[in-house]
């Protein structure tokens, strides 16, 4: 008997063990198999529908996140031939920002409403009407109430389906739901509960969400990304193909688990996202406010906070003018298409021979906080190409980059340089280029950028079990693939660029509002 239970421990000793981490996108969930040293054995996809019932409206159902998480986790096993007892926690990396009640049992009695739904700006407004008039609010908070933040579609619920509000036990995001279908537990995690309205120093939930009117008894007790909330139940265990008592992690929201796949996880710490949309953050230990549309979110780390600030359209503009102007090379190079692109735009000289084009397809955010803003093809002349408006394509979202490191050395005094960048963006070397040379700076490509928000949740579930030693180990274990250093010789022309860039908007800004106030009546006021 103690020789086969001198055996059983040994093969468990030599046993290798993952985590099972779930990245729940904006479409479909991603689950990546990561080992305990961060390489990534396998991944495997599960869509879920989105619905559209009427305009400004965005919602998904919940269940259709556990049966993605199930089917895909299963996936995973049956892909790799792996053991369940290998699997040494799940680990979720979320959309933010989901509205989902429950009742008392878990049962969901409404779609989630997500991050991308703005049904809620009048409730928005008298939130901020109620708090002192938007001025007023602005100035104290550093950002307006919106109708797609969490607290006014809280509110809409109250207002607009009152027998749901009624009947609701809790309100979960959609971290805390698939937590909650995992174990039985409903818990918010610090990062998703920042999303709503968190007190960063006092690590709770801010008091002025009941001056907004909501019911704070709806709100779930709170955990870090690295407890463990659970074990899987039974059931659960039986739908995800896992074994029961699985460790739970708390997990945390897309930005702060790719802020820990960069790697890049200690007090002035700077990653750039490159993707659909891009985003800029710096990971701090005092920084609080808002600025320049930049947030301050709570980080995957309790003591540590995350200045963010989102550029709304990034690599869909490189998508937008693939289809728009190169249809037929896309027809010929196929999948090979940005390869092809990358070659084309180093022909054309750096600052694209004066052209400018800003890259505010959908709006924008951050740098400059506006709804009335749209892209702008500016200095065009005779000389120019489609080639020559494809790199402008290129540059422009650096030039949006660059305003955005700017504004975090002037309002938070952070250095920002030397840093990392993840995203299917960073995949594009010609782009990576154009990029060091217009901000003049140093940084890295991780390995793999595409899956750096699954690794670093597996980095937080790792550190949650004991086998990392904490936040600022991920700097190391995470690998860099590639570096790039600006080149001295385009300085001279993206610095005189780069202010004409910014003289377009100051330029234009009226202009905007007049032709676009009227199609987003309200946004602007």
């Amino acid at each position: 008997m103690r020789g086969s239970l001198e055996e059983k421990n040994e093969q468990e000793d030599i046993m290798e063990r993952y985590i099972l981490s779930h990245d729940m996108g904006t479409s479909s969930d991603k689950a990546v198999l990561v080992d305990y040293k961060g390489s990534i054995k396998a991944t495997a996809v599960e869509p879920y529908p989105t619905y559209y019932p009427n305009p400004a409206w965005v919602e998904q159902d919940p269940e259709d996140y556990w049966k993605a998480a199930a089917q895909s986790s299963r996936a995973i096993i049956d892909k790799t031939g792996i053991s369940p007892e290998q699997i040494g926690a799940v680990v979720f990396s979320t959309q933010a920002q989901g509205v989902i009640p429950v009742d008392e049992k878990g049962k969901a009695l409404y779609n989630n409403i997500t991050w991308v739904d703005g049904r809620a700006q009048k409730q928005a407004d008298s939130i901020m009407r109620k708090l002192g008039g938007k001025k007023l609010f602005t100035m104290v908070a550093g950002t307006p109430v919106m109708g797609k933040d969490c607290i006014p579609k809280i509110i809409w619920l109250k207002e607009e389906r009152p027998e749901i509000y009624e009947k609701t036990f809790k309100i979960l995001d959609v971290n805390g739901y698939l937590k909650f279908r995992c174990t039985g537990r409903m818990v918010t995690e610090l990062s998703g509960a920042s999303s709503y309205g968190l007190d960063l120093k006092k690590k709770d939930w801010l008091s002025v969400m009941k001056l907004a009117g909501v019911d704070m008894k709806k709100l779930p007790p709170l955990v870090a990304s690295t407890d463990i909330v659970g074990g899987l139940t039974a059931e659960a265990a039986e739908e995800m193909g896992l074994c029961p008592g699985t460790p739970v992690m708390g997990g945390c929201d897309d930005v702060q688990a790719a802020a820990v796949g960069s790697g890049m996880c200690e007090d002035g710490d700077i990653h750039i996202y490159l993707g659909t949309s891009a985003w800029v953050a710096a990971a701090s230990r005092t920084a609080d406010k808002f600025m320049h549309g930049a947030a301050a979110i709570q980080s995957a780390d309790k003591e540590m906070n995350l200045i963010a600030g989102i550029t709304e359209s990034a690599g869909a503009n490189i998508q937008w003018l693939q289809e728009q102007f190169f249809a037929s090379e896309k027809e010929k190079y196929g999948d090979e298409i940005f390869s092809y692109m990358d070659e084309v735009i180093k022909k054309i000289p750096p600052g694209s021979d004066h052209l400018v084009c800003t890259p505010w397809m959908l709006g924008e955010r951050c740098p400059v906080s506006s709804t009335t803003t749209r892209a702008t093809l500016f200095n065009i002349s005779m000389v120019h190409t489609r080639e020559h408006l494809m790199r402008a394509v290129y540059e422009g979202i650096g030039y949006n980059l660059r305003w955005i490191l700017e504004n975090y050395q002037e309002d938070y005094g952070f250095s920002c340089d030397n840093f990392r960048i993840i995203g299917g963006g960073a995949l594009d070397d010609a782009w990576m280029q154009i990029i060091a040379d217009i901000t003049g700076k140093h940084f890295s490509v991780v390995k793999d950028p595409r899956n750096a928000g699954a690794v670093g949740a597996a980095i937080v579930a790792l550190i949650g079990l004991g086998k990392l030693p904490g936040f600022w180990s991920a700097k190391d274990f995470v690998q860099v693939e590639k570096r790039y250093a600006p080149d001295p010789a385009n300085a001279e022309i993206y610095d005189e660029l780069f202010r004409d860039y910014k003289n377009i908007y100051a330029s234009l800004e009226d202009a905007y509002k007049s032709a676009n106030g009227s199609r987003f009546k309200g946004e602007e006021e």
